[in-house]
């Protein structure tokens, strides 16, 4: 009689042990996506930042030029959108 109690004791001890087992694998799995996530993420602002620091060293390198108009020429074409008489603008219109 003394060998039934053990085994009872034996499945349910099992049963925990699988149950932990079962927590913490599903935990690494959520960690992992979690962690490719971040990833992902630390990689897009990456490449954010190297185009914001792109654009700061261009804009240094215009007031380092000391030429009023290569800087007045850029913000019309970007901001205003303005062109030259004799150049012509094409739209891509194709959506890629």
């Amino acid at each position: 009689m003394k060998q039934k109690p053990k085994k009872q004791k034996s499945i349910i001890l099992r049963l925990v042990v699988l149950g932990v087992c079962a927590y913490m694998s599903v935990t690494l799995i959520n960690l992992w996506q979690s962690l490719k996530e971040g990833k992902a993420e630390l990689a897009m602002l990456q490449a954010e930042y190297d185009a914001q620091v792109n654009d700061i060293e261009e804009l240094r390198a215009l007031l380092e030029a000391e030429s009023n108009t290569q800087i007045i020429e850029k913000a019309a074409r970007e901001r205003l959108g303005y062109i030259y008489s004799d150049e012509q603008v094409f739209v891509d219109t194709s959506g890629s």
